[in-house]
């Protein structure tokens, strides 16, 4: 970078986009800078492009300049070392940005960083231009794109890679939201968990068919005995009530002699009893699925969930096939269950009309209700 002050024609000089990265500030804030610059001078002098006099960063400081009546002073960027970068570099340390701002100027960055790296690609590889790799960059089809521009974004910038991701969906889906997390009035989790509250779809009513088999994973809300217990699950999907769950008419789903195979932990594993019974079954056993890996927990560390298995009527299984009820299967994405267990339900019941309750996807087999069918974060 040039770091020698120059003297232009300071009247209404343009901003560069990349300037437009971090928020102006107003109200009190901008009337101290003014109040500040009108008394004591400009301390830190104002950058421009080489190339066209526009203003990259200090924006903020040529306003108030304009508005004290105060001459800028001004240096010029040379061009070495990426704009995206230099301009980083100028704010990042003087900004108070909690980390989830930080991502929503990630996601404002990730554009820039795209182009420079697809500059550079098609600048190396400008004498091979026959090989396919440069043609699919000319197309725009660069593996950059994706998920090293986000890394590098989110590593830039000092922020978690996830929230980069999270919130090049919400600037795509929800600007609103997009624009309180950006300006500070929320955080990422919170805007991720308005977004679910307000666009999860209501699920279709039950079917009125009768199965014998039924799979459920019900959206239990911990409540306030588990403070943020399993909090990540507002992250994802619409949770439940206790009342709500056991309001489900579930019985009305099942056959006279019927199999419940339900999902439970152990902190609401009392309340689970009371959903078995809600919905016309009686407990008779579970599967221990075992994680592998840790999660947070009260009272232990916890690695596994519990597959109940209750019936109403006589519905004992079909092939008398003993499964170890210990199933060590390491867990993957959040609340995903093991499709080992369907399969496990499909050995022991293969006879009779079957469905899943609260599925996250269709499956060979089975009928599905439950809204992440259609949506998921």
């Amino acid at each position: 970078m040039n770091s020698d002050i120059i003297m232009v024609d300071w009247h209404d000089l343009p901003f560069h986009p990349v300037a437009n990265l971090f928020p102006l500030i107003d109200g009190p804030e901008f009337d101290a800078l003014v109040s500040d610059i009108a008394a004591n001078g400009l301390h830190e002098p104002i950058w421009l492009h080489s190339s066209d006099n526009t203003i990259i960063d200090g924006r903020n400081r040529y306003r108030a300049c304009m508005a004290a009546g105060v001459a800028p002073a001004f240096r010029r960027w040379d061009g070495n070392g990426g704009l995206v970068q230099f301009v980083l570099s100028l704010n990042l340390h003087r900004r108070h940005l909690t980390s989830s701002q930080r991502a929503a100027v990630a996601v404002e960055v990730l554009p820039w960083l795209e182009e420079e790296a697809k500059e550079r690609q098609l600048s190396t590889l400008k004498q091979n231009t026959d090989r396919p790799f440069v043609k699919n960059l000319t197309n725009g089809d660069s593996d950059y794109n994706d998920g090293r521009a986000a890394a590098q974004a989110a590593e830039l910038l000092g922020t978690n890679r996830q929230y980069v991701s999270d919130m090049k969906r919400l600037n795509a889906e929800a600007p609103a939201l997009y624009a309180a997390v950006r300006d500070g009035q929320m955080t990422v989790t919170q805007a991720k968990r308005e977004y679910v509250r307000t666009t999860a779809p209501e699920p279709a009513a039950l079917p009125s068919s009768k199965y014998r088999v039924i799979y459920a994973d019900p959206p239990w809300k911990y409540g306030n005995t588990q403070p943020d217990y399993h909090g990540e699950q507002a992250d994802h999907y619409r949770l439940m009530e206790l009342a709500e769950i056991c309001d489900l008419p579930v019985a009305d789903l099942a056959e006279e002699n019927a199999v419940l195979f339900m999902w439970a932990t152990s902190p609401i594993l009392e309340e689970s009893f009371s959903v078995v019974r809600s919905w016309g079954f009686r407990y008779k056993s579970s599967f221990v699925w075992d994680k592998v890996r840790h999660n947070m927990g009260h009272y232990n560390s916890v690695r596994h969930e519990l597959l109940l298995i209750c019936t109403r009527g006589s519905c004992q299984p079909d092939v008398p096939r003993l499964f170890d009820s210990v199933q060590s299967i390491e867990r993957t994405e959040h609340s995903r269950k093991p499709e080992e267990f369907r399969t496990i339900i499909d050995t022991i019941y293969p006879h009779g009309r079957r469905i899943e309750l609260f599925a996250r996807s269709a499956a060979p087999g089975w009928e599905v209700w439950g809204n992440e069918v259609r949506h998921a974060l």
